[in-house]
């Protein structure tokens, strides 16, 4: 922990014991923030995500009293959600008609709650699952009421899976993607969200060819995470307001990246769509550019060595009160390795969802109709080369 961050730390922890708890989390928060368009809570930055790992005792203990401090931010009621956002509400948003089922996965790797979403058109016969995974301090009814993915499975007939992560394993249940053992095939978080996948694959008639996987903020890195990880498993993958694979490999990395990007590593198999406000103040909107170069670098594109980019084809538009641009990169054959939509003006913020989830925008473009359309023009696993 550098100078700096000692003595943000403890002036908030001061403000905390003076019972200041607004100044604290302000002086937690760092200065981030959300735009006025946006219905959502400041998420807490990296440093509240609970450090597990002794690699550092310094980081460790750091890591613990930051905990204990965002226990007592919790305890105060200091944590702000949504305006007009509550539990029954997501909740009754959440089922727009079909079954809900709350369910538990456990393995060698551990075990995480989930929610299925079965849609009423659902008779048994193959259809595809898209895997969302939630942003910080959110659970799966309130990424299932904002995103309003679960409307899109009634209409289209598929199913959606939404792992929870645990408050045991991050206080502030953000998925760990920034720690080496939560980065890795077959162990730590991604051994866990594969599992509960392959769980719904077995218990329901699933297309393996049609499996995806998306998500917001951490969730999003985390989706990044599983592509990189499970190329076989995931057909295509979504990631809003996220982070690129690799890019971290500790919290100070993480809350690094989050600022100013980082050092991605290639992930070539799995076709990516990446969504990103250019105003948002928490996630920066330079980890979008890196998470396309990590999808769409030269080797990637079949093209031989290098790191240049591929020079996309760009368009310009409008929809619901909201303005973007959309990208689409394709490899040497003209096949569409990727997309990115800048969302301008736009926050730290799901584009185009329901005000009654958190950290949403009703402004367009609508982000799940745009992630699910582009899954369902990728039936089969694509590898370049």
């Amino acid at each position: 922990m550098n100078d700096t961050r000692a003595a943000a730390m403890a002036e908030a922890l001061r403000f905390t014991r003076e019972r200041r708890l607004a100044e604290a989390s302000a002086l937690l928060q760092r200065g981030l923030s959300v735009g006025h368009t946006v219905t959502a809570a400041r998420p807490l930055p990296p440093e509240t995500y609970r450090r597990r790992d002794t690699q550092a005792s310094g980081t460790h203990q750091a890591g613990g009293l930051l905990d204990r401090l965002q226990a007592r931010l919790t305890a105060g009621k200091n944590l702000p959600r949504p305006s007009g956002s509550n539990s029954t509400a997501a909740a009754a948003a959440s089922a727009p008609g079909g079954q809900i089922r709350h369910l538990r996965h456990t393995a060698a790797a551990g075990s995480r709650t989930y929610a299925l979403y079965i849609p009423t058109g659902y008779a048994e016969e193959p259809v595809p699952l898209v895997v969302m995974l939630h942003g910080g301090t959110q659970d799966a009814a309130d990424f299932a009421a904002g995103t309003r993915m679960n409307d899109l499975a009634e209409r289209h007939t598929f199913l959606v899976a939404y792992p929870e992560q645990s408050t045991a394993a991050n206080v502030g249940r953000y998925w760990n993607w920034f720690r080496p053992g939560d980065q890795r095939r077959d162990v730590g978080e991604p051994a866990i969200i594969a599992g509960i996948t392959r769980q719904v694959m077995s218990d329901h008639a699933v297309d393996p060819a049609r499996v995806y996987v998306a998500g917001l903020s951490a969730g999003g890195a985390m989706a990044a995470v599983m592509a990189a990880t499970y190329p076989d498993l995931y057909t295509a993958a979504g990631v809003h307001s996220g982070l690129a694979y690799g890019v971290a490999h500790d919290v100070p990395s993480a809350f690094a990246a989050m600022r100013r990007g980082g050092s991605s590593e290639p992930v070539c198999e799995v076709p990516l769509i990446v969504f990103h406000g250019d105003r948002d103040s928490t996630v920066a909107p330079v980890n979008a550019e890196k998470l396309i170069a990590s999808r769409v670098r030269k080797p990637c594109a079949g093209t031989g060595g290098g790191a240049a980019l591929p020079r996309p084809t760009t368009t310009h538009g409008t929809a619901n009160g909201g303005h973007f641009s959309r990208s689409v990169y394709r490899d040497a054959d003209g096949r569409v390795m990727a997309e990115q939509w800048t969302v301008h003006g736009g926050a730290h913020a799901w584009s185009g969802g329901n005000p009654v989830g958190s950290y949403t925008d009703a402004r367009g473009p609508d982000a799940s109709a745009e992630m699910l359309r582009f899954f369902l023009e990728h039936d089969v696993p694509v590898t370049a080369g």
